[in-house]
């Protein structure tokens, strides 16, 4: 029996067999072999047995999942090789083998394998990153629970685990070849229906790997039956309301049909909303009455798109074969799709998502924090109305404030699809037609080019470097006739989302994160630094001291900057918000077609989203004056490009010099070590938590507009029959006068929320760190077990990862300083304090 099936057992929490596997002389090649019934020898307990076989399962989809990146063979069995060697090793204390001996097992990673995989580090990766975690799991079990600093460190190893997803969020109008284009990405020609299938423009639906399974899922979640009641009741009032006005021309009143229609066939018109509600009505999908998510799991990408399209989809052939047949799509929030064995989405997640959000409050707010957290955002449209399509620029003017400083969108690319179109008649050679696709597809790049620089709403949030133009034709890519499979640009896009997969900045935050861990626990166990303990820890305190006084000077002037900003944004609100208002109810309004439009507005708290048309927010036209004093100083102080820090990077820059202390004092090294990739760890954290909080201090400004109007809305939308047109609109005239104070109270809700981020983070950073690098001097470490195997292995590892060379690069660091107590005082803080 070898470590890697001990620890292997340790961590599925089966310890209690490990001798029975070590009689059996069960080792990793044999692990990976076992059948059943030799499996019910060895765990006869059902219990242990199906857990055991769920995580062997589980091991085996792992690796071959890995090696799937793998095109050579050779590199396939090198690796083989070198998992067989490279396994959890304890200590030497523990297995009387010799360090030595370990460490000439460990030499072996220098195989041929290893060299010829350094042009695959998203391979080479994966397997670092599972042999560190296999190795901290282990010594995870070993330290005990019994005093503060082991404690300490369990914790410390359990935050090493992340589970960041990038989210690409897609967006254009039905037939623009959204779903061909992510078919033809992912090499799954038939998972998301197209053709003579309707899309539904309510559905999100989300299309990532399958990383527990072989099998192709769909996970479906369910509007509330609550909700679903609420819709019934709003469409029956609609359709009541307006059975004089004109139909063929009314988006919403085909809105609200089509949704009926689909759901309840023609059925709908002779009954009322409590008879749509029985139970009867959805007896073919019971998790949406036990408001649980239903699961389909298929073998094939086909089978699975036929189950889940009527989730999603309508059949646009109706009366077909399709009489009495059901469409669920009215009903659903989302769908998941998950595809086995895609290392490309591994940690990307692709959105096809509705441009306007929905009139269902659930779906709205899913649909909102979903284009929040997308760092890309793709706009696909076909290539013949690239530059003129209305629904492509006005779906990315619609969201550009909600991804740009409302969100954390570092790219745009404008995706023109269908490229392939041209007149490819008999008179033109195919070298003609190739030359005339190319031309094309140059002149419409640079067409679309100049037409983002003319939109200002855009550019306010996004600078012409982050925004890319694709020209792309799935069909060419799958039947090359006229153009290579470069020149469609679907691998660029591929080669996007791979480096986007990539997971070298998680490889790299575990592996420096445990290297550090380790460090710690041997220079703990070791001891020798009683006599520089107090010494080191002074000037630690010392450095920390004068960090912390620059990130608060450097947050103190973003915050005036801010308040300056806003204040103007509050004066120019006031002179301008009546001449708005005014263009908003009277301006060329007439008739019966706004007052439908306004009772929208009015009954969904400020917001009409009709299908296919512009969006309408009486909020956000409200507080733009707000939004756009403070447009530019916000993306300058929260860019959404990573490489750039937030407030001017300051926090990007904080160091507690342990380069520099480590030179000083040589037997620290091994804690100042662990404080060095500590400082790495938290400035992560802070950048996680300054990019989510960021979000809620810009839209605090139309969320407190939102909220003083809500009473204005909800008198309004109490008005009925003759005079209500009147009546809505002086009722909101009036309330908003009697309101006028709201944008500053706008100004301010935004400015208490920076100023509680800016304690946030000074807090964290000065209690983190104090924490850190006090347990790291000042606790006795006598009880730590020896782990100085697994450092050397770990060490070797963080050595191989690109962009950690063995003659490691200093950490950014500040010059040796000495700040008293006075000068800390004289920044407006005290130790202990924020803001």
């Amino acid at each position: 029996m070898d470590d890697f099936v001990r620890n292997k057992l340790a961590e599925w929490g089966l310890s209690e067999w490990v001798e029975k596997f070590k009689d059996e002389q069960i080792d990793a090649e044999s692990l990976r072999v076992l059948d059943d019934r030799e499996i019910d020898n060895l765990i006869p307990k059902a219990g242990p047995r199906v857990k055991f076989k769920k995580n062997l399962k589980l091991l085996k989809e792992e690796e071959n999942s890995n090696r799937e990146t793998v095109n050579s063979v050779q590199c396939e069995q090198e690796h083989e090789e070198a998992a067989d060697v490279v396994q959890v090793l304890p200590s030497t204390s523990d297995t009387g083998k010799r360090k030595s001996d370990l460490q000439s097992d460990a030499s072996r990673l220098q195989s041929p394998a290893k060299r010829q995989c350094q042009s695959m580090p998203g391979f080479e990766e994966s397997i670092i990153l599972s042999d560190v975690k296999s190795i901290m799991t282990f010594v995870h079990a070993r330290l005990n629970d019994q005093d503060k600093l082991s404690a300490f460190l369990k914790k410390k190893i359990s935050d090493l685990e992340t589970d960041k997803r990038e989210l690409v969020g897609v967006f254009g109008k039905t037939g623009a070849g959204k779903s061909s284009l992510i078919n033809a990405i992912i090499k799954e020609k038939n998972l998301l229906p197209s053709g003579s299938i309707n899309a539904c423009t309510s559905v999100m639906i989300k299309v990532e790997a399958n990383t527990r399974s072989t099998k192709y899922e769909a996970e479906i979640e369910f509007i509330t039956k609550e909700e679903w009641n609420d819709e019934l009741w709003s469409f029956h009032q609609f359709l009541d309301n307006n059975e004089d006005q004109d139909k063929e021309g009314d988006d919403d009143y085909r809105d609200a049909v089509e949704k009926l229609s689909a759901l309840y066939g023609e059925e709908w018109k002779e009954k009322s909303s409590e008879n749509l509600m029985e139970n009867k009505c959805f007896k073919e999908i019971p998790e949406f009455l036990q408001s649980r998510r239903k699961i389909l799991r298929c073998e094939s990408a086909n089978e699975l798109s036929a189950k889940f399209v009527k989730y999603t989809r309508s059949d646009s052939k109706q009366g077909e074969g399709n009489e009495g047949k059901k469409w669920f799509w009215p009903l659903v929030k989302c769908v998941t799709v998950r595809v086995p064995n895609k290392s490309l989405l591994q940690h990307v997640t692709l959105v096809d998502l509705p441009g306007n959000g929905d009139c269902n409050k659930s779906r709205d707010q899913m649909w909102k924090g979903i284009v929040g957290d997308c760092s890309t955002v793709w706009i696909v449209t076909d290539i013949n109305r690239a530059t003129s399509e209305k629904t492509a620029w006005g779906i990315l003017e619609s969201v550009s404030s909600l991804i740009g400083n409302g969100g954390e969108c570092q790219q745009i690319h404008f995706i023109c699809t269908k490229s392939d179109l041209v007149d490819d008649s008999d008179d033109l050679s195919r070298a003609h037609i190739h030359d005339g696709i190319v031309m094309r597809n140059l002149q419409a790049k640079d067409g679309v080019r100049k037409e983002f620089n003319k939109r200002s709403k855009i550019n306010k949030h996004f600078t012409d470097g982050s925004f890319k133009v694709f020209t792309v034709s799935s069909k060419e890519f799958l039947k090359g006739k006229h153009l290579s499979p470069e020149e469609t640009e679907i691998p660029k896009l591929q080669g996007f989302l791979q480096d986007l997969n990539d997971c070298h900045s998680e490889t790299v935050n575990y592996v420096s994160g445990a290297y550090g861990i380790l460090s710690l626990i041997q220079g703990a166990n070791s001891g020798g630094v009683d006599d520089k303990k107090g010494e080191v820890c002074s000037e630690l305190e010392r450095h920390m001291i004068l960090q912390l006084a620059n990130i608060n000077k450097e947050m103190e002037e973003t915050f005036t900057a801010f308040e300056k900003c806003l204040n103007d944004g509050v004066e120019k609100s006031k002179r301008s918000y009546g001449e708005k208002l005014k263009n908003f109810l009277y301006h060329g309004k007439k008739g019966g077609a706004f007052h439908k439009v306004l009772k929208c507005v009015v009954e969904n708290g400020g917001v009409h989203k009709p299908k296919n048309k512009t969006l309408i927010n009486l909020n956000m036209m409200l507080a733009s004056c707000l939004t756009d004093s403070i447009d530019e100083e916000f993306r300058k102080t929260f860019p959404n490009d990573s490489e750039c820090g937030a407030f001017n990077g300051v926090i990007k820059t904080f160091s507690l010099n342990t380069d520099s202390l480590i030179e000083k004092y040589k037997n620290t090294e091994l804690q100042l070590r662990f404080l060095k990739t500590e400082e790495e760890k938290i400035k992560a954290k802070l950048n996680r938590m300054i990019r989510e909080q960021k979000k809620k201090v810009y839209s605090s400004l139309t969320e407190t507009i939102v909220n003083i109007m809500e009473e204005g809305y909800k008198k309004a939308a109490e008005f009925r029959g003759e005079g209500t047109l009147y009546n809505m609109r002086e009722t909101i005239k009036n309330h908003v006068h009697s309101k006028k104070d709201m944008f500053e109270q706008a100004k301010n809700t935004m400015l208490e929320k920076l100023r509680s981020l800016m304690r946030d983070i000074l807090e964290i950073l000065e209690t983190t760190m104090k924490e850190s690098f006090e347990l790291s001097f000042k606790t006795d470490g006598s009880s730590l077990p020896d782990v100085s195997t697994e450092l050397d292995m770990v060490k070797k590892r963080y050595d191989e990862l690109p962009g950690t060379p063995d003659d490691e690069v200093s950490l950014t660091g500040v010059a040796d300083q000495v700040v008293t107590a006075e000068a800390w005082t004289q920044t407006g803080l005290t130790r202990g304090s924020a803001v």
